[in-house]
């Protein structure tokens, strides 16, 4: 029936720098439809974002190999499609040498995973347990007995043992800590002579409220912020700045920069353009942290925080910020805010930054703490501007006048930023915004 077609073999894609898994969230194409290369076939979860994944090839779609709700190694088989070709029968793999060894890799990782994961699922204490290849491969390569693995508190679906569980559990055991489920068996004995148990009453609720399951997303959100509390001492350092020039300076240029740009200028990309200047004066404050390790970025990207019409908060990065000039600077945010909006942003959008900006002001709040994003070290909050009397000082005197000001929140890891670094960068982000150029020439 295939004498004239071949078989390609779809697999799960490279979907960001740290991402090596995926849950499948839904078909879009049915076994027998017809497919176009580059059209959407399936939703993929990841840790950081929900995406589309494009066909490899046009044909037919004639095999799922990964159903919805599997969560599925990157490299390994998702579907197998039906293309116009020589060959007579036989799977082909895509002819891309990146594609090449990423699959072997993951050929090669997943012979051992699927071997350990047998074992996992016929040994009786595991009761038939699913682990994902990831946390398999991590077990395996931290030496995490198949007992120890059981009893590490799961916070996936089902109670499933995530990546961050056992990442979790390895930083306890650093420090001597592995507080692990207690051993059911050995746990057994013990409710023998157990008379009474108390039990947490449950929550009394009226007519008066409304239960709202919060969706992935924000479940997701939920469990980052806990964490980046957990995990970094946050310390909050604030000054206020006077943004008159910038004001003056952007009200002059916008027209101008829409008519030759077609693209709207905002303050957001000056704001960014000033924190990329203070962080080459204080690289210190780009790092992140590995154990007893400061890992100092020598890339600077920065992350911006966007609202999406559900009211969660998302967060692409713009990479190497410091290689741009304003007119990148501003398409670059103004598309990665659209394209956050719409819900067309890949999982390479969203990893590797080192820094984050958060504009409170559009919120019309004056000031505000942010949270960390880990694994960075710092992230600046960005107050509304808002006009109000200052002093002026001038060599005749001081004067009283009517200024555009805004509060810059810096929040920073205090285990790696003390409050001398952490203010000083904040105070020079101020200088560079106070010391914007009125007469500043954009186009030659």
């Amino acid at each position: 029936m295939y004498s004239n077609m071949a078989l390609v073999e779809m697999v799960m894609p490279k979907m960001g720098e740290s991402i090596m898994e995926g849950t499948v969230l839904n078909w879009l194409k049915k076994v027998g439809d017809r497919i176009e290369q580059d059209e959407a076939v399936l939703e993929v979860a990841t840790d950081k974002v929900d995406t589309e994944v494009p066909a490899t090839h046009a044909g037919t779609l004639k095999e799922i190999l990964a159903q919805k709700g599997e969560v599925v190694a990157v490299g390994k088989a998702i579907a197998i499609i039906i293309t116009d070709g020589d060959e007579h029968g036989t799977i082909e793999k895509p002819f891309n040498e990146k594609n090449i060894v990423t699959e072997q890799k993951a050929h090669q990782e997943l012979h051992t995973v699927h071997v350990e994961q047998s074992q996992i699922k016929t040994d009786k204490a595991s009761g038939g347990k699913f682990y994902s290849p990831l946390v398999l491969n991590i077990a395996r390569k931290e030496n995490i007995s198949l007992s120890d693995l059981e009893r590490i508190p799961g916070t996936g679906k089902d109670e499933r043992v995530t990546k961050n569980d056992i990442l979790h559990y390895l930083e306890r055991r650093k420090r001597g800590d592995t507080q692990l489920k207690p051993d059911l068996k050995k746990e057994s004995k013990k409710q023998d002579s157990i008379i009474h148990e108390s039990v947490k009453p449950a929550t009394s609720l009226n007519g008066n409220v409304e239960i709202i399951q919060m969706d992935r997303m924000r479940k997701m959100i939920a469990d980052r912020m806990v964490e980046s509390k957990r995990i970094s001492p946050h310390v909050t350092s604030f000054v206020e700045a006077d943004v008159t020039n910038i004001v003056y300076w952007r009200n002059r240029m916008k027209n101008e920069f829409m008519e030759k740009e077609n693209t709207a200028l905002t303050y957001t990309p000056i704001f960014i353009e000033a924190v990329v200047h203070a962080i080459k004066d204080y690289p210190m404050v780009n790092v992140s942290v590995e154990g007893d390790k400061i890992i100092v970025k020598k890339d600077i990207n920065i992350g911006i925080a966007v609202a999406l019409p559900s009211g969660n908060l998302i967060v692409p990065v713009i990479k190497n910020a410091d290689q741009l000039n304003l007119i990148g600077l501003t398409k670059h945010v103004n598309d990665l805010a659209r394209r956050a909006r719409a819900n067309k942003l890949g999982p390479d959008d969203l990893s590797g930054g080192t820094y984050t900006i958060s504009n409170v002001g559009s919120f019309g709040n004056m000031m505000g703490t942010p949270i960390i994003v880990q694994p960075q070290a710092a992230i600046m909050a960005l107050g509304a501007v808002i006009k109000k009397p200052a002093v002026i000082e001038s060599p005749q005197g001081d004067t009283i006048g009517i200024r555009h000001m805004m509060f810059l929140s810096h929040s920073y890891d205090h285990r790696v930023i003390d409050g001398s670094l952490g203010g000083m960068f904040v105070r020079r982000v101020a200088d560079y915004l106070e010391g914007f150029d009125l007469s500043r020439k954009v186009f030659s």
